[in-house]
């Protein structure tokens, strides 16, 4: 390889290091967010015409719909937690590995490691969104 291909290589894998680093932060911002919107929404109370009563199964049917709902929540939560958690820790190795490197080396544990980061970080943001 000569040396415009290996400055070329560094400097691509330097952007790509710097969009990690900008995905990582806005993914942790991003699940905080999650976290505050989800604590302060609420679901409107559902409206009945006043001569109606709900009966004890709608009750009953609503309120485990309820419960699913805010354990599903629990349970998304506690995933993107353990998530941005392991983005924070593989982030800071992939910086350890590149300042371990200079312009001529390049190892190939520092492109799996910010490979491992950037799907993580996708799968992140899908569980932001729901799916």
């Amino acid at each position: 390889m000569n040396a415009s291909r290996i400055h070329l290589f560094t400097f691509e894998v330097a952007v790509t290091y710097k969009r990690l680093g900008c995905l990582v932060l806005v993914m942790t911002v991003l699940s905080f967010s999650v976290v505050a919107g989800a604590q302060n929404s609420r679901m409107p109370p559902n409206q009945l015409p006043e001569n109606q009563s709900p009966s004890q199964e709608d009750e009953a049917r609503s309120k485990l719909e309820k419960e699913m709902a805010k354990k599903a929540n629990q349970e998304r939560q506690a995933a993107l937690k353990k998530d941005t958690d392991k983005l924070l820790k593989l982030a800071t190795e992939l910086k350890e590995y590149v300042d371990k490197t200079n312009e001529n080396t390049l190892s190939m544990d520092v492109v799996k490691k910010a490979e491992e980061i950037e799907k993580l970080a996708h799968s992140v943001k899908d569980k932001m969104k729901g799916n």
